[in-house]
């Protein structure tokens, strides 16, 4: 089934549109039409969304034009939201997104994609999202739901305030003032730390969740990397980010049950194995619900699932053909350590590729 008209306009526009803070390794139009040589795939593709993915994106690039050197990938990491819209706008071809596709952007997948059936979501990256800070003197900082909660909406502002040293009592914590950091740009990431905040901590996450950030006050800044800089700059900051792009600050442990919890790969993947999936339609729609509330102990509950959306069919074979091969990388055994060890992600199962693997298997069919 050949795709609409404007999604052929848009492709062709594609290498002007992802130009700037592209991930790229190499040129080419996204309709590329040159033939495969020797075992590899060969054209070009290009892709946008999410900013969490972006560690993971660079790491799946290299690796999977390393086994293709005639193929040219590129991801454009501008956010989930930015993402959702050229997709589901015809003007890339797969794209990224922390938070699975909903209500009108559904339907606007489905009819570029040409029906419910031809539309793919599949959760190729799932990482825990830190609660990270800058505060000297206090490296190990732990922080019950509603006191986390309390900290994001401002209504703690102190960092010895007694909510604070509850959790901690052998830390010393000083008598300054907390500067919470979040994202200006409507953000995925957001949308899973307010679905967090919301469920464990409802009588003080009161807000709507949504990708954009609501609480006004404190610093707002763009992008994973944005966040993670004016953090790294200020003091007394917290905020939070991909686990992946912390390195350098404070990470909190969050009280799950009776323990504390930090945001390991190990911990965030126990999540996924006990939350159940939508209901949204669509036969290679594979998206959950997940269970931010859960008491099990050694889960980390800040999750982030990053999902890839994709097309069964596009106007060219070639490009169903080098779609079909980076989402057979992305989803496969080596393609899922090679985030792991980019981005400190957590590999999907055995179990859950089996499941993905009929989608993939779609593509150009």
């Amino acid at each position: 089934m050949a795709l609409p008209r404007r999604r052929r306009v848009a492709l062709a526009l594609v290498a002007t549109t992802l130009t700037l803070g592209t991930i790229a390794a190499g040129c080419g139009d996204d309709n590329s039409s040159s033939s495969s040589s020797g075992s590899g795939l060969s054209g070009s593709i290009a892709g946008a969304g999410a900013s969490s993915q972006a560690a993971a994106q660079e790491a799946w690039i290299a690796g999977f034009q390393t086994n293709n050197p005639d193929a040219t990938v590129s991801y454009d990491p501008i956010g989930s939201g930015g993402g959702r819209e050229q997709f589901t706008s015809g003007g890339t071809v797969f794209g990224g997104t922390d938070a699975h596709l909903k209500d009108e952007e559904l339907t606007k997948a489905q009819d570029i994609c040409g029906g419910p059936d031809n539309l793919l979501e599949l959760p190729v990256y799932v990482s825990p999202i830190a609660v990270a800070y800058n505060l000297d003197g206090v490296t190990d900082l732990k922080l019950s739901p509603d006191t986390l909660a309390k900290i994001m909406t401002r209504k703690i502002t102190k960092w010895n305030d007694a909510a604070i040293a509850a959790d901690n009592p052998d830390a010393t914590l000083p008598d300054q003032a907390i500067v919470t950091v979040a994202r200006s740009d409507e953000s995925g990431t957001t949308e899973n730390f307010q679905e967090y905040l919301a469920a464990v901590a409802p009588s003080v996450w009161t807000d709507e969740v949504t990708g954009d950030w609501p609480i006004k006050g404190g610093e707002t800044a763009q992008g994973t990397s944005g966040v993670v800089a004016a953090i790294k700059a200020g003091s007394g900051t917290i905020g939070y980010a991909d686990a992946s792009q912390v390195a350098g600050l404070g990470v909190a442990q969050v009280k799950v049950g009776s323990e504390y919890v930090g945001p390991t790969a190990e911990a965030a993947a126990k999540i996924l194995e006990a939350s159940p999936e939508t209901d949204d339609p669509g036969q290679y729609v594979f998206t959950f619900n997940l269970e931010r509330d859960t008491t099990a102990s050694g889960t980390y509950p800040i999750v982030l699932v990053s999902y890839e959306m994709a097309c069964t069919q596009y106007d060219s074979a070639d490009t169903a053909k080098l779609v079909q091969g980076y989402m057979n990388y992305l989803i496969s055994p080596e393609g899922q350590q090679t985030a792991a060890s980019a981005a400190g992600s957590a590999p999907i199962s055995d179990a859950l590729r089996a499941k993905l693997q009929p989608a993939v298997d779609a593509i150009g069919q």
